[in-house]
């Protein structure tokens, strides 16, 4: 990023001009913190210490959202995005690019920690005592991503989606997308246009399906590749639908597996509770260390998941299945405590104080929490906290290279 005409102006910002701002502190989503006349500016594409120009992209009451165009003052720790497209005004899929990749790893700690203490009511000694660190996964920065959902403009383009916004961005590749992905002639640079699709999701699993599903409406269709494909993880082969969740990064599903079964320490003859489960992948590691009489619970409330669960766990009688969302299914006791082991892997807005509080009056010894949102994770935390629980340890790990994306496995444990 070099230095531009800002054509800067005094008197009160709107959306489109441009500031001079120092950049302060990183914080959840992306971005780090700046001031502009006493106000709170969000900025991307920018690092800590830095001196940018930003423009403004968005006015709120109280903050302001902008994009750093021009570095007056770069950080030791910017380099230049692999990627064309992430850049302002451009992609939004990765926020990171201009970040050294070891660097991006400390950026993340960082939203954790302050998180944790923000959110999640811990003490700065609390904070530090976790040694909070993110754990890279093999294969580098880029060519990771092995689910990439295009949208698709009025001219039939496939592409990706501008940061906080429904405008595509036509693309002729994305770099972070797996390398069998990346082949695929999906893109209007390969020659394809995609007339009567919203969107196009492309897969190519581990067990090396590579598949294409035009999406129009609530309908989708299989253009290219198997409708079924095969994951391999925790020592199992899993066969699931190609829309179903599987983990997005190659290394994630054995790197999320043996976080929780090291943190759990499951023991023969324990009865675990596997909430928003899935296909089964933490039900038939946490099985394999409890033993074949022991009660494994799983619950999930997607129809695909609970039919891959139900196919893949064939193998495993002891555990149930109940096809249900994880409230409902407490709240209506169609599982009931108490269980002495509990792997909590909610989506993206956490679990939320009604299942909490489930928890902390059913599980007798520990829960093992897989979080994709340290916000949310964090609120989360602090329930447990109120009702006399603790966060242990904690484990994160960069899932999501380039991406403001973190993954973190915690271990809560009640009073003593």
């Amino acid at each position: 990023m070099t230095t531009v005409d800002v054509g800067m102006v005094a008197g009160e910002p709107v959306e489109g001009d441009r500031v001079e701002l120092v950049v302060g502190a990183v914080a959840h989503g992306g971005h780090c913190v700046a001031r502009h006349d006493g106000q709170v500016v969000f900025v991307r594409h920018a690092l800590p210490g830095e001196r940018v120009v930003a423009e403004i992209t968005e006015l709120h009451r109280g903050y302001l959202r902008a994009d750093a165009v021009a570095v007056l003052d770069p950080a030791p720790d910017r380099v230049p995005p692999p990627c064309p497209y992430a850049r302002p005004q451009l992609c939004g899929g990765c926020d990171l690019q201009h970040v050294a990749p070891a660097a991006q790893l400390v950026w993340k700690a960082d939203v954790v920690r302050e998180q944790l203490h923000r959110l999640g009511g811990l003490t700065p000694d609390e904070v530090a005592d976790l040694g909070v660190t993110v754990e890279a996964l093999p294969g580098g920065p880029l060519g990771w991503r092995t689910r990439v959902r295009y949208a698709v403009d009025a001219a039939g383009r496939a592409g990706l989606l501008r940061h906080r916004t429904h405008q595509v961005v036509p693309v002729d590749r994305c770099l972070i997308a797996h390398p069998a992905v990346r082949e695929l002639p999906v893109l209007a640079a390969a020659g394809r246009r995609w007339p009567a699709a919203d969107g196009v999701e492309t897969v190519a699993s581990s067990g090396g399906d590579v598949t294409v599903r035009a999406l129009a409406g609530d309908t989708a269709t299989v253009v290219d590749g198997p409708a079924t494909v095969t994951e391999r993880a925790a020592g199992r082969d899993w066969r699931l639908p190609a829309e179903a969740f599987w983990q997005v990064h190659p290394a994630a599903a054995d790197a999320l597996v043996g976080a929780v079964v090291d943190l759990l320490d499951p023991r023969p003859g324990e009865s675990a509770w596997d909430l928003y489960g899935g296909a089964g992948l933490f039900a038939a590691a946490v099985a394999g260390r409890v033993g074949p009489a022991a009660r494994i619970t799983l619950v999930e409330a997607a129809p695909v998941g609970v039919a891959a669960a139900r196919d893949n766990l064939r193998d495993l009688p002891r555990v149930e299945i109940v096809a249900a969302r994880v409230e409902t299914a407490l709240a209506r006791r169609r599982i009931t405590g108490p269980v002495d082991l509990v792997v909590l892997d909610p989506p993206r807005a956490g679990a939320g104080a009604a299942v909490v509080r489930a928890l902390v009056g059913a599980t007798r010894r520990a829960v093992a929490y897989v979080a994709c949102d340290p916000a949310a994770f964090a609120r989360d935390v602090a329930t447990f906290r109120s009702a006399g629980w603790r966060l242990a340890e904690l484990r994160a790990f960069d899932l999501f290279p380039m991406t403001q994306h973190v993954e973190c496995v915690g271990l809560l444990l009640p009073p003593r």
